[in-house]
């Protein structure tokens, strides 16, 4: 297990209001810096919702507002990195609320998780969990996320589910390990934008499970023209359990973090406190949604 670090709480909230998310990660970046809570990782879903990061241009949500209303699609602004993304069902997204500091590092110039590190490993969490779904995935130079294309391969080592790795997968093909091949153009599987503050992480990675990837076309996903997005529904044409998906994350986040994973049942297990977290969406939270804004023109 990690050295001086060896727990990571894990909670599954169900499907969660993107704006209730926002408010509830800030009450626990606010803990886990007074160190009133350890670290968090919260597993949920997201109604349809469009989200622009520090460096979004609002250009690249291609809709307009009628179309997004039609749909049922909010947008709003946030404070991670990264341009432009859509969050919705069937897709799990994972906030890991880290204490950085409490991690070490594999730098020689560094004894602590810095911020590149930290995104390197939600990559390397993200290309394991894909792989044990029999889906080889890959990073691209220069972008962050997890890619698949005609040169991702699974891990060597990965442990691939029964029903991937006795089969050809559905191009028919199997590596020389008996490893599924990804083919065709390289295709976005997940999407990854943090912010860290005082060393303590919020935001996180998005991956597309059983998605309706056709919410996609309302944007140009994270300002990227040339490459379309995928998911593991579309890689194995069926549908795959999010439980299952879940489960895999989690696991992949205690290995790759080097950390036990406690799951949870509820917030009250976490908190030795009210965090007062609203059911309702913040008044002092900026929805774009059909409104206005010269910031974004």
């Amino acid at each position: 297990m990690g050295k001086g670090f060896d727990l990571i709480s894990v909670l599954q909230l169900g499907t969660v209001d993107y704006a209730i998310a926002l408010r509830l990660q800030e009450k626990l970046v606010t803990l886990r810096k007074e160190g009133r809570i350890g670290d968090v990782l919260l597993l949920l879903e997201h109604m349809p919702v469009i989200t622009l990061g520090r460096n979004a241009k609002s250009a690249n949500i291609v809709a307009v507002p009628e179309v997004l209303a039609s749909r049922g699609v909010e947008v709003y602004e946030c404070d991670r990195g990264g341009d432009v993304t859509f969050h919705g069902p069937g897709q799990l997204v994972a906030y890991p609320i880290f204490d950085l500091r409490g991690f070490p590092s594999a730098s020689t110039t560094r004894k602590t998780l810095g911020a590149v590190e930290f995104v390197r490993r939600l990559e390397e969490v993200l290309i394991r969990t894909c792989a044990e779904f029999g889906i080889g995935t890959k990073r691209i130079d220069g972008l962050t996320g997890v890619w698949t294309g005609e040169d991702a391969r699974l891990p060597a080592n990965s442990s691939v589910h029964a029903e991937s790795s006795t089969q050809p997968d559905i191009r028919g093909r199997l590596s020389p390990r008996g490893s599924v091949l990804s083919a065709g153009s390289e295709a976005k599987i997940a999407a990854l934008g943090v912010h860290i503050s005082r060393g303590v992480t919020s935001h996180g990675v998005a991956l597309n499970v059983n998605t309706d990837l056709s919410f996609f076309n309302l944007i140009i996903p994270c300002g990227i023209t040339s490459k379309p997005v995928t998911s593991i529904q579309k890689e194995l044409t069926r549908v795959v359990p999010m439980q299952d998906v879940a489960h895999t994350l989690s696991r992949n986040f205690g290995m790759v973090f080097e950390s036990q994973i406690l799951c949870l049942d509820s917030l009250d297990a976490l908190l030795s406190t009210n965090v007062d977290v609203p059911m309702t969406v913040p008044e002092n939270l900026r929805k774009i949604h059909g409104e206005e804004d010269s910031a974004w023109a």
